[in-house]
């Protein structure tokens, strides 16, 4: 095995521990370096970080650029309104912070002598790392809204395929990241996915803490629990969650709760109000990981309505779906993105079609009427979980992915 020194660069990373954003980043970053390679992370700067310079092996290097604390919009979530279009600022932040990031990067790899150049995100990730090291091996990993952005916005578009041309590995999170990499420009034989890994100690069914939990809330054990948990944007398809449970007849006792924060919340707050099943639902804010952790152990289904929204942004494949198998509660979700390949409508949860309530709420009608069915779907959607989806195995991908990238490198002269 070639031990690497690996540059991460990204826009998103856990801030703090158990901070509920790029939480997927935190788990990639440690399982690599826990094989042996030296990991060193390039984000941007955030009012909110707290990490110190090196963590669990990880080596931190946060980057300041906005002049502003209004231009502090450069990942982490924050560039794009409701995931749908980039936000005004974005636009002004985005020529700072890329600087910004192309300096740090490229005296990181100088400095530390790394082997490797790994961008998350090909847009703005993926762009950074090839310009900071072009001598460099390149890896880039596909995410989601990274590929919706350079579907959308021709710059960007110009820039990702000129970093999938340059980039020996390409990894993504679903095949349909993969083939929409593909029509991007990147090579057929170097795109694999690389679905992420999850965390199943945190992730699993407790049953002392879904009744200490159940009592605090005042909800009867026999009073079905419908949960979720996401950015409050267009592709999670929260509305229809909304919907479906406004479908469902008042005598029959059913409560959900509805865990993040995003620029639809006002909008969903008034769908619930507006069809007056705020005695039903409950919005929670956001969550640490600890605290989804404890909600999935305590409801008695999760829900993830996703959906490919009016623009054609889709997540690539929500950390949620795998926390909710590894957490054993049966999950109702969509095939939207990569979910398809990872859930069995049937074994190992319920799909439904895209914004289709109705067959949301039969669903939640369904596993609400039978637990049974409930812990025969939660207990198989756990087992699958833990034979395909540990993060040592997500992490020896990735492994690969360095090495087959320095094999096709030829070094500059």
């Amino acid at each position: 095995m070639t031990r690497h020194v690996v540059v991460m660069v990204t826009s998103s990373y856990p801030r703090f521990p158990g901070d509920s954003v790029g939480t997927f980043m935190e788990p990639i970053a440690m399982s690599v370096a826990a094989r042996g390679h030296e990991v060193h992370v390039v984000a941007p700067w955030h009012p909110l970080v707290t990490r110190a310079s090196e963590e669990n092996g990880v080596h931190f290097h946060f980057y300041k650029y906005a002049p502003s604390p209004r231009l502090n919009v450069f990942g982490y979530a924050a560039a794009l309104r409701a995931d749908v279009s980039l936000k005004a600022a974005a636009y002004i932040a985005a020529p700072l912070a890329l600087a910004a990031g192309w300096r740090t990067a490229r005296a990181v790899a100088r400095n530390y002598r790394a082997t490797v150049m790994h961008g998350h995100w090909v847009i703005p990730g993926g762009v950074v790392a090839a310009a900071a090291a072009p001598g460099l091996p390149l890896v880039v990993s596909l995410h989601g809204s990274d590929v919706y952005i350079a579907e959308t916005v021709w710059p960007a578009r110009r820039a990702a395929g000129l970093v999938f041309r340059r980039a020996g590995a390409v990894t993504a999170c679903s095949a349909d990241l993969q083939q929409r990499a593909i029509a991007l420009g990147a090579r057929p034989d170097r795109v694999d996915v690389v679905p992420y890994g999850v965390d199943s100690n945190r992730f699993r069914p407790d049953p002392f803490v879904r009744a200490r939990r159940r009592a605090s809330l005042g909800i009867a054990t026999h009073t079905p629990l419908v949960f979720t948990a996401g950015r409050l944007v267009r592709k999670k398809g929260f509305e229809y969650l909304i919907d479906a449970l406004a479908k469902i007849p008042q005598e029959i006792d059913i409560q959900a709760a509805i865990a993040g924060a995003g620029d639809l919340e006002t909008e969903l707050r008034r769908r619930v109000e507006a069809a007056h099943i705020d005695y039903r639902v409950r919005f929670l804010g956001n969550l640490s990981q600890d605290e989804v952790a404890a909600w999935l152990a305590t409801a008695d289904m999760v829900a993830v309505p996703s959906v490919r929204d009016s623009s054609g942004n889709v997540d690539g494949l929500p950390n949620i779906v795998l926390e909710t198998m590894a957490s054993g509660t049966p999950l109702i979700t969509t095939r939207a993105g990569g979910i398809g390949s990872v859930v069995d409508h049937g074994r190992t949860g319920l799909v439904v079609p895209e914004r289709d309530a109705a067959a949301l709420a039969q669903a939640v009608l369904t596993l609400a009427r039978d637990p049974d069915e409930r812990v025969r779907l939660g207990e198989a959607a756990r087992a699958s979980v833990m034979a395909r989806f540990g993060w040592e195995f997500v992490a020896g991908r990735f492994e690969a992915a360095y090495d087959r990238a320095l094999a096709m490198t030829v070094p500059r002269r």
